[in-house]
């Protein structure tokens, strides 16, 4: 595991201390300007929501049709760095009226007055400049999982949600569905407590699964689609040559730009113990096996322990991420056969590599109970069987959804909800995976100090919680 350390290690620190200038010009928004902030527009229990949409392919165009659906907003507003993508034609058929963008500073200054809410739904190193924006002018803000790339940026976004009181929402979908109400209700019950340990699993293939571990630099420029913004599609990241295998999906594998198996799905698997078990954040991360490790992208596979601290009368749990197709975690006697899982989930990763021998889920241990899980909004339940039987006249009714994620949020934009994802419940479970990546991206244990917000045994770690200088034109986001 610790070969080649010292070409990791300086590969590392010249690649955080850089800060990448851009040759392209910048944009500079009338708010980050100083202009006058919009005011907000009265959106009454009986009005629409306003939903402007940043990021309309792949997930981003499935949360476009989910708050559709509701009948509680008008798609105002379609932004996207590619509207010449295969994957955003079928947004733009759908809302044909709706004016288009490539890039978010611009469609505030054009239509700010006229959006109430807006939908982050683009690769996670481009999530915080978006919301960040969009908070500042008094927007409500649903940003697709997990809220940022680094500590330091998700932080900045859960303090401006307090600054600008706008209404936020993370889109981890499950937590509007029957995991959330059944986890909440067992712990209030009872049934639920004295936790210790707890599994979180993702065995499914991934997209960079089966690449070269090798490699020793970026990949090769390739020509740019016509249609494509590049200069706005990477934000606030480094200058990279563009390359079919950083977008549509494939940001995921790089550290430049996504968080990986554990970014992608822990908020969909460890949501739920995260909330309702107070967890916080963890004084040491360890990453127990680390398989295929690369300067670049994720390895193959990973195992991570959390240790968290006793929190009232709650014991100290320890929580142990698996994911990789190699990397299945122990199971307890009595486990069965798959966990449930919730058959509107489509299939993780690049379907037509190997699929996993367990579904993605959890496995939870209490002094008493066993509990195991799918994922998403899928129920927990006890094991063995026969113990599942013997306390059954004990579980509480779970209480049904009022309303699922994409109405919960448009109904608090309305003020006749709360979110149950807002960026103060979400921002400290993201941030639990990016001191998950730091440490897997070093292969290092870390430990840290929760009070500090600091990591006090690697310097370099602790420079990765903000992570490299934002490039020149995006700085204004980190000051808003």
């Amino acid at each position: 595991m610790k070969t080649n350390e010292p070409s990791r290690r300086k590969f590392l620190k010249n690649a955080i201390a850089m800060s990448a200038v851009a040759a392209f010009p910048t944009i500079i928004t009338k708010v980050v300007a100083g202009a006058e902030v919009p005011k907000k527009r009265s959106t009454g229990s009986n009005e629409k929501v306003n939903l402007a949409c940043i990021g309309i392919g792949g997930q981003g165009g499935s949360d476009i049709r989910q708050f559709a659906s509701t009948g509680l907003c008008n798609i105002v507003a379609l932004c996207d760095t590619d509207m010449g993508a295969p994957a955003t034609s079928g947004t733009i058929k759908a809302f044909p009226d709706a004016p288009r963008f490539k890039d978010f500073r611009v469609m505030f200054d054009k239509m700010g007055k006229e959006i109430d809410a807006v939908l982050v739904g683009i690769p996670d190193f481009a999530h915080f400049p978006a919301a960040m924006l969009a908070m500042s002018l008094g927007k409500h803000v649903y940003c697709e999982k997990p809220m940022g790339r680094t500590f330091n940026e998700v932080q900045l976004m859960m303090n401006a949600a307090k600054k600008y009181k706008v209404v936020t929402q993370m889109g981890n979908q499950g937590h509007s569905e029957a995991n959330y109400f059944q986890f909440k209700s067992w712990v209030e019950a009872g049934i639920i407590k004295d936790v210790t340990a707890f599994t979180g699993h993702m065995n499914s293939s991934r997209r960079w699964h089966g690449w070269d571990i090798n490699i020793i630099k970026y990949p090769a420029g390739e020509t740019l689609p016509p249609t494509l913004d590049w200069d706005t599609w990477l934000g606030t990241a480094d200058i990279h040559e563009y390359n079919h295998d950083y977008v549509q999906g494939q940001w995921r594998c790089w550290y430049d730009f996504g968080m990986g198996a554990l970014g992608d799905w822990g908020a969909h698997i460890m949501d739920s113990v995260h909330q309702f078990l107070n967890l916080g954040l963890p004084y040491e991360i360890n990453p127990l096996k680390i398989t295929g490790w690369n300067p670049f992208f994720f390895p193959q596979s990973e195992t991570l322990l959390y240790k968290f601290p006793k929190r009232g009368e709650m014991p100290p749990l320890d929580l142990t991420w698996y994911d990789g197709l190699d990397n299945i975690p122990p199971l307890p006697k009595g486990y069965g056969g798959q966990a449930e899982s919730d058959p509107n989930i489509p299939p993780p990763g690049n379907v037509s590599l190997q699929q996993a021998k367990l579904n993605p889920g959890k496995i939870m241990y209490s002094k008493d109970l066993t509990f195991k899980g799918g994922t998403h909004g899928a129920t927990l339940s006890i094991i063995p069987s026969e113990k599942a039987k013997e306390i059954e006249s004990k579980l509480p009714k779970i209480p049904d959804s009022p309303s699922n994620h994409y109405k919960n949020f448009l109904l608090a934009c309305k003020g006749l909800e709360e979110t149950r994802s807002p960026f103060h419940i979400a921002g400290p479970l993201s941030q639990v995976f990016n001191l998950g990546v730091i440490a897997a991206q070093l292969n290092t244990k870390l430990l840290f100090d929760m009070d500090k917000k600091v990591i006090t045994n690697h310097p370099l770690a602790n420079q990765m919680l903000v992570g490299k200088a934002p490039r020149k034109g995006w700085e204004q986001y980190y000051t808003l």
